[in-house]
């Protein structure tokens, strides 16, 4: 394996470096003796006290040291500090280079790029390192292959060290202080022998995700470099720092409008690009999982599944069941997709705890949860699954179901059979626009974002733009069921329209949702169509709130 950029060639043989038990005291130095000089009489007169001369010396002494000529008897003077000198300005670096080829030729390996500091002889020099080291990973090495800290070992193998004849086969020794010294211990001894540094790229122990470089152990960044400290944010960002995303923390405890029943209930949806997913929930009820295409990913179709790991929207969902009846979903992601979060319920709901992270500024943000109308409808005894299988890896078989606790079969389908479509046939007149405006639960202008066959029915997203009449709340995008594939009414993506709709829940509940029939009302939106309809509203009373 080839050496890495920057490492010292292996010696021949090094010096094992030898630690003293205790070390020799050194002589502290001091004064032999302390005789005054005789600077005072025993009467403590100063000698010559009257004359001149020893205070000439020392002012002599005094103007030789670069004082001033002021007579010592009046007092040292204050010395006015000299300014600092300009602080000289920095040089500048020079761009990258390009990187080396990698250190190691298969797994784990680093390569290097340099850099120089541009500055003249009156600038200071840069601050920084002038060498940059990324991590290189690459195929798999072997199976059989020497490790690279036992192969460095190996290669002093039979070669005398020590200063004598004597001939070792050495092994990797992990036990020594710093874990970038090639460390060996003699085999079938008890003493090792560090050979100087290890080569650049090797690991920093048996398991460490850290590399060694120049006698150094370096962290691997998010961003691939040795040493650069760059974390993923929570939202899997690579330095994002703090304030990059936002925390979605809350408390489901409502349900299903209609209460009382056992069933399928929305609990949140779980948009694109979350990551830190986390659904607890701590009841005999039990949590389930849908896709943004209808799908179950979890406990759908009245079957429950075995815990453990799942796959969905681009990350691994790990789902938890304990003794006691306490469930839990959680994801790293970030998701691909949306996803939905739905409880079977088998009793009250005590209160179902969800959290995730968004990147700050995602279009979720601030909208809250979405109304029932808006999420997925979930498909119990009333609804069937859809024709096609969960594009899963195979589930494993379901345990046995709770006592009491049946699968329904579902029944017969009302809408139009594949091949059974017939024309379209819209209302039209000022008669059919006021009986549809009556006894529709909403009214409003719409916008097709978008359209999806699911079973036999078809799904349309809406931008709700205007509302005309609405019985129940609307939020700004809504799912809009039309119960056939036929294409009536006649929907285009990005179309402006004038829609009539019903609130539609089955017998057993399982299903809230927006409902357009096959002969609703679904006409082009026009200033002149939206005059007629509000004319309509004066034929029909005004719906009271529910």
């Amino acid at each position: 394996m080839p050496a890495g950029p920057g490492s010292p060639p292996l010696p021949a043989a090094g010096t094992p470096s030898r630690h003293r038990a205790a070390g020799t005291p050194r002589s502290r130095g001091g004064m032999a003796g302390g005789g005054s000089g005789g600077g005072r009489d025993p009467r403590g007169t100063p000698h010559g006290a009257g004359s001149w001369w020893p205070r000439g010396l020392l002012l002599l002494a005094w103007l030789s040291l670069g004082g001033t000529a002021q007579d010592p008897a009046l007092g040292t003077p204050a010395r006015v500090p000299e300014p600092p000198a300009p602080a000289r300005p920095r040089g500048s670096w020079g761009s990258w280079g390009p990187w080396s080829s990698c250190s190691s030729s298969c797994g784990d390996g680093v390569a290097l790029r340099s850099r120089r500091c541009l500055r003249t002889s009156e600038e200071q020099p840069c601050v920084g390192d002038p060498r940059q080291y990324r991590l290189c990973q690459l195929q798999g090495c072997p199976s059989g292959s020497v490790p690279f800290r036992a192969m460095q070992c190996s290669l002093y193998d039979n070669r005398p060290v020590l200063g004598t004849s004597a001939r070792y086969r050495w092994l990797p020794f992990h036990g020594a202080p710093n874990l970038c010294d090639l460390n060996c211990l003699a085999e079938g001894h008890n003493f090792y022998y560090s050979f100087g540094r290890v080569l650049d790229g090797t690991r920093c122990g048996p398991g460490s995700p850290d590399l060694c470089v120049g006698g150094r152990c370096l962290s691997v960044g998010c961003d691939g470099i040795l040493g650069s400290g760059s974390r993923p944010d929570a939202c899997g960002h690579c330095g994002g720092g703090q304030g990059s995303c936002v925390l979605v923390h809350r408390l489901f405890q409502g349900s299903d409008p209609s209460s009382g029943y056992l069933g399928y209930v929305n609990v949140t949806k779980i948009p694109a690009g979350a990551t830190r997913i986390k659904v607890t929930d701590k009841s005999r009820n039990y949590l389930a999982l849908m896709a943004s295409d209808g799908r179950y990913v979890l406990n759908g179709d009245w079957a429950i599944a075995w815990p453990g790991p799942y796959e969905a929207a681009g990350t691994l969902l790990t789902y938890s069941r304990a003794p006691d009846g306490t469930e839990s979903l959680e994801a790293p992601g970030p998701t691909r997709e949306d996803l939905h979060v739905l409880v079977l319920l088998q009793e009250p709901n005590p209160g179902i705890e969800y959290e995730f992270w968004l990147p700050r500024g995602h279009p979720q943000l601030g909208r809250g949860d979405t109304s029932p109308l808006r999420q997925p409808q979930p498909r119990g005894a009333g609804s069937p699954p859809p024709p096609e299988p969960p594009e899963l890896s195979p589930a494993p078989a379901p345990p046995p179901q709770p006592a009491g606790f049946a699968t329904e079969p579902p029944p017969s389908q009302d809408g139009a059979a594949a091949g059974r479509c017939g024309r379209c046939r819209p209302p039209k007149g000022r008669s059919q626009r006021i009986r549809h405006f009556c006894h529709s639960d909403f009214v409003f202008h719409g916008r097709i974002l978008a359209r999806r066959a699911v079973g036999q029915e078809t799904r349309y997203e809406v931008e709700v733009k205007a509302r005309y009449r609405q019985r129940f709340p609307l939020v700004s995008r809504e799912y809009l069921w039309v119960p056939n594939t036929c294409g009536c009414p006649a929907l285009s993506e990005g179309g402006e329209y004038l829609l009539m709709a019903t609130r539609h829940v089955n017998h057993e509940h399982t299903l809230n949702r927006l409902l357009l029939p096959e002969h609703g009302y679904a006409r082009a939106w026009t200033p002149r169509e939206a005059r007629l309809v509000r004319e309509a509203a004066r034929h029909c009373p005004q719906p009271r709130p529910p």
